[in-house]
């Protein structure tokens, strides 16, 4: 089963973070596609066409569960979008929030993102979510 972890790269704890939750999907069994580690960081407009198509066309291709790393102020636009083009696609997702409660969020993460999956607090509950997909 492939999964597409999303979330943004703008630090080194942001990256961190996705890596955790990649080695967590991986040590389940899961495939995983981490688009900053499989298609590479866009530098400029010129790196625009290459990361949509790395990250969409071929990223996207045969996923079945989408999971979203939600910590910080906001959800990063391309996390927001991704979440979007899976739920138009009948991907389910889970995300993960561990730096605030979701009720805490409402603002910043939207009715809209909190209806469409469901959100845990911890990489553990996160196992949790993930090993229902297994079965």
């Amino acid at each position: 089963m492939k999964v597409y972890i999303a979330g943004k790269i703008g630090s080194s704890e942001e990256k961190e973070l996705l890596e955790e939750v990649t080695s967590l999907c991986e040590s389940l069994g899961f495939e995983t596609f981490l688009p900053h580690r499989d298609v590479g960081i866009c530098s400029g407009v010129e790196d625009v066409k290459k990361i949509f198509e790395g990250d969409i066309i071929r990223g996207m291709k045969d996923v079945e569960l989408v999971v979203a790393v939600l910590d910080g102020l906001h959800v990063g636009a391309g996390t927001a979008w991704e979440l979007g083009y899976a739920y138009a696609q009948g991907i389910p997702a889970i995300g993960i929030k561990t730096d605030e409660g979701v009720g805490d969020a409402l603002e910043y993460l939207s009715a809209i993102l909190l209806g469409s999956m469901e959100i845990v607090n911890s990489v553990e509950k996160l196992k949790e979510e993930l090993i229902k997909h297994l079965r």
